[in-house]
């Protein structure tokens, strides 16, 4: 399969709004990070209006792997295998790291049908483990730190495939059309387990530049 990528956020959409399903379910939400009683990465609401927020989060560390697929679906479910291994043990201390929210996916489309993207898909590490996570064992699977950044975040319920995603990320980009944001990439967050079948959340994110 041919490996390349593009910067251009539209021509993803353009491929993968032919193969979406039912919209998910929109909605106006104003969540605590935690109150499921999982950690997520602490950020200041700075402003909220048509539907999104802007939010500041502090740098922090991730545990991350990267993938190259041609779908989403795909690249998160091999992705996440590797991650819960390091967080069941799978690092240089065989201990376990609790699980955190949400699952964060870093997007860089593919440049068209015959292309892949790359999906970098991250958990946040919980607070015990800041200063010095386990290192992984596994190749492929490694810590970063995310510096402190600013984005753009909408809310979204229901089960989310792959055109859910680009057909939020879409609007979304559209009401941020005047604001400085990086959009060779952007963010997908999923908050809830696969067994949770209502009042599930879903996030787009786009970056803002010089954050």
């Amino acid at each position: 399969m041919i490996s390349c990528r593009s910067r251009l956020f539209a021509r993803e959409v353009g491929l993968l709004l032919n193969c979406r399903g039912p919209s998910a379910r929109s909605m106006s939400y104003q969540r605590t990070a935690g109150e499921s009683g999982v950690e997520r990465p602490p950020y200041t609401v700075v402003d909220s209006r048509d539907g999104y927020e802007e939010r500041k989060y502090v740098a922090a560390k991730w545990v991350s792997t990267t993938v190259e697929s041609m779908t989403r679906q795909s690249a998160v479910s091999t992705a996440f295998q590797r991650l819960f291994n390091y967080i069941s043990g799978e690092n240089d201390l065989k201990t376990k790291v609790d699980m955190t929210a949400p699952v964060a996916t870093r997007i860089v489309p593919g440049a068209g049908p015959n292309c892949e993207s790359t999906f970098t898909v991250s958990f946040y590490i919980p607070p015990k483990h800041q200063k010095s996570a386990p290192a992984p064992t596994r190749n492929g699977v490694f810590i970063e730190s995310f510096p402190q950044m600013t984005v753009y975040a909408s809310g979204f319920g229901g089960f989310a495939d792959d055109g859910h995603w680009v057909e939020h990320a879409r609007e979304l980009s559209e009401k941020l059309k005047q604001k400085n944001i990086h959009r060779e990439f952007y963010f997908t967050a999923g908050y809830d387990s696969p067994f949770k079948m209502s009042n599930r959340l879903n996030e787009v994110w786009f970056v803002k530049k010089d954050s």
